[in-house]
């Protein structure tokens, strides 16, 4: 009797047990887990061919779908069912390494080095340190049978990036130094150049929404010399750029912001007029599940060189029906500021011989259709309208009119428009395959000469296939087709451009890679007079840290 009390006893004990464990224990947090990622830093491997590309629309957004899980209930496999325990731990990817540097070399001594390494000072503080080398050296075959050209282009790039995180707003400082170094083709007023660039930046946001208001403003100090021109020997170009932007609530829908932005140009000596541009940006912003509209204006006035007011619109529409289908419109432009950075980047080897007018979009006016009626899959189809006023192309010039070997080329300006229509579709699975087809038509009118046309795009296309058949293997194919406008003597051979590229990782986190561009031998250039290289290829190796 007193055996079976006692059992008894046990079992209401165990119960009392069991019923006070069930009431103090953590609620499960399973589905409440905290997953850091961080990306890593791995660029592709840049070519030295000048990308040409669709005047600027803005990308269609799409709102997220939301997360299903699957809560069916599993029946237990053993009886009696044991007590799941409450998830502690803290889930979390793989911590990126923070460095990351490669080095390569190829034929027509083509050079691509890379280092990058990010210091996670503290918590709250991060400074990223970048360098950069790239360029090519060998003999290349001019345009027209002009013969052999021993060519060299080396651009060097180095930067440091601070971001200190207080509470609800961000300090950033900064400082960026550019080098370009190449050489002009034989006949040239100049037989060499050289651009010398370097930036320093303050910047602070804000990063809470608790704020009443969101805010941006920015400062800097960027300086550039251009050594060799025909007129302007050691031009020196030195810019204030200041910069701001607040937008605040309305609602939980509505916003309203306004952008101010100011450059003040100072040049040396008494060639180059100083000038000084006040730009305006008021906007209305209205946004939901389904419709993000804005109402805005670019405002700007000029005091000194080229002076004056200027207008354009700053109007868009998108509509997102059915998760993932968007229709989308926009009417913007704005004013283009010519400093020497971006003539460089239209075209280095071009001279300047007066000083630049500014260059205004007038309108783009755009439609277009973004769908994604398959998983990773996107179809996205638009056309629009383009007007310039003191568009760049760039002409011969000949300090002798009988001298048929001058290779001198400089910057003009004028007017033209331009009618495009484009479509584009992408496609991923997983991380075995990746593919990108896009192509755009465009139609050029200029009011002034065929010069204008001369580089112009007619008809662009490019591809491109990344497969990964196996984890440490990745291999890539593309093709890049560029036809010009123009008509006979007035028209640039088309650019077509199939490039293999592709990597192995040998070890942790250290890789070989190698690309080979312009597979089939083509001749063609993308800046005037000036030939890209025939098949090329580089190869070399990267490694993270």
């Amino acid at each position: 009797m007193k055996k079976i009390q006692y059992i008894l006893a046990g079992t209401v004990l165990a119960s009392f047990s069991l019923g006070a464990q069930a009431q103090t224990q953590p609620q499960d947090t399973t589905m409440n887990r905290t997953v850091v990622v961080e990306q890593e830093y791995n660029p592709d491997i840049m070519d030295a061919s000048k990308i040409n590309v669709l005047p600027k629309v803005e990308p269609p957004t799409v709102s997220k779908k939301a997360v299903e899980y699957d809560a069916t209930l599993m029946p237990a496999t053993h009886i009696p069912a044991g007590i799941m325990q409450a998830y502690a731990g803290k889930e979390m990817q793989p911590k990126a390494q923070p460095g990351y540097a490669r080095l390569g070399y190829g034929n027509y001594g083509n050079l691509d080095a890379r280092a990058n390494y990010l210091f996670s000072l503290s918590p709250k503080d991060r400074l990223n340190l970048t360098f950069a080398m790239d360029g090519m050296d060998g003999k290349l075959d001019l345009p027209d049978d002009g013969g052999k050209w021993n060519s060299f282009y080396y651009r060097t790039h180095a930067a440091m990036d601070y971001v200190h995180a207080f509470n609800k707003v961000d300090l950033n400082v900064a400082g960026k130094f550019g080098l370009s170094n190449f050489n002009l083709q034989p006949g040239s007023i100049n037989s060499k150049q050289k651009f010398t660039s370097g930036d320093v930046h303050f910047g602070v946001k804000s990063t809470s929404n608790d704020m009443p208001f969101q805010f941006r403003a920015e400062t800097n100090l960027l300086f550039y010399e251009r050594q060799h021109d025909f007129d302007l020997t050691d031009t020196k170009e030195s810019i204030v750029r200041t910069k701001a932007d607040v937008t605040g609530h309305i609602s939980d829908e509505q916003f309203i912001g306004l952008a101010f932005d100011m450059d003040n140009i100072f040049y040396n000596g008494n060639t180059l007029k100083n000038y000084h541009i006040l730009s305006f940006n008021p906007y209305y912003l209205f946004q939901n599940d389904d419709w993000k509209v804005r109402l805005g204006a670019h405002v700007n006035y000029t005091f000194g060189y080229g002076k004056g007011w200027f207008a354009a619109p700053d109007l868009s529409a998108q509509y997102t029906f059915s998760d993932s289908y968007i229709l989308y419109a926009q009417a913007t432009g704005g004013k283009l500021q010519n400093d020497f950075r971006r003539l460089e980047a239209i075209d280095p080897y071009a001279s300047i011989s007066t000083q630049a007018e500014p260059t205004y979009e007038q309108l783009n006016a755009a439609i277009g259709f973004k769908a994604s009626p398959l998983p990773n899959f996107w179809l996205h189809i638009y056309g629009g309208y383009q007007r310039l006023k003191n568009d760049f192309y760039t002409v011969l010039y000949k300090t002798n009119p009988e001298d048929t070997e001058a290779k001198n080329y400089y910057f003009m300006q004028d007017n033209d428009n331009n009618i495009y229509a484009g479509a584009e579709i992408s496609y991923s699975y997983k991380d075995f395959l990746s593919f990108n087809v896009a192509g755009i038509f465009h139609s050029w009118n200029a009011e002034f000469d065929e010069d204008q046309l001369y580089l112009k795009p007619a008809f662009e296309t490019n591809a491109r296939i990344d497969i990964r058949p196996i984890s440490p293997v990745t291999v890539s194919i593309g093709h890049q087709f560029i036809s010009r406008e123009g008509e006979s003597y007035w028209k640039a051979a088309s650019v077509n451009n199939l490039y293999l590229g592709g990597s192995y990782e040998i070890f942790k986190d250290i890789s070989i890679y190698a690309r080979a561009n312009n597979l089939l031998n083509k001749s063609y250039q993308f800046y005037r007079g000036y030939p890209a290289e025939g098949l090329n290829f580089l190869g070399g190796v990267s490694f993270r840290f």
